[in-house]
């Protein structure tokens, strides 16, 4: 496992504290492999993250966003003993899962369907107007250079 120094960058940045607490916690979480999913660019400010979710439904899976962070959690609900099955050969996981995403400033979730087995978000980056490049006017003086040439 490999251990980044960020200290050099203490001293020549400003305001950077969190993207560099970010990167030392990112560095220290294990990968996570269950269940198994894409992260897409799908257009300038647009992404999509599709995960594997063979075998649950709508209910089984509960997403959550709150600050910066999205959580996607799935868990089956537990067999009553009258329903009990018997597998011979069990492939299929459904076990439950919890993943966890850190989302920059201003992506937001913009929806999720689940289709063919896969769970799509879609995510998009919107910056605020006060945060877009904008054009500042320039307003010269009203003094205007007159020939003061004596006749």
């Amino acid at each position: 496992m490999q251990t980044f120094d960020f200290s050099p960058f203490y001293r020549s940045t400003v305001g950077f504290d969190r993207v560099f607490n970010r990167l030392d916690t990112l560095v220290g979480q294990e990968a996570k492999t269950y269940p198994p999913y894409n992260i897409e660019r799908t257009g300038e400010d647009a992404y999509r993250i599709s995960i594997a979710v063979a075998g649950f439904s709508n209910g089984d899976i509960a997403i959550e966003t709150k600050e910066n962070s999205l959580v996607i959690k799935g868990a089956k609900p537990t067999e009553t003993g009258d329903s009990k099955r018997e597998f011979l050969h069990r492939g299929i996981a459904e076990r439950a899962f919890e993943l966890r995403f850190q989302l920059a400033d201003y992506v937001e979730v913009h929806g999720a369907s689940l289709e063919n087995g896969l769970l799509h978000l879609e995510l998009k980056r919107e910056l605020p107007e006060s945060k877009k490049p904008r054009t500042i006017q320039i307003n010269g003086g009203t003094a205007s250079i007159e020939d003061k040439s004596v006749n």
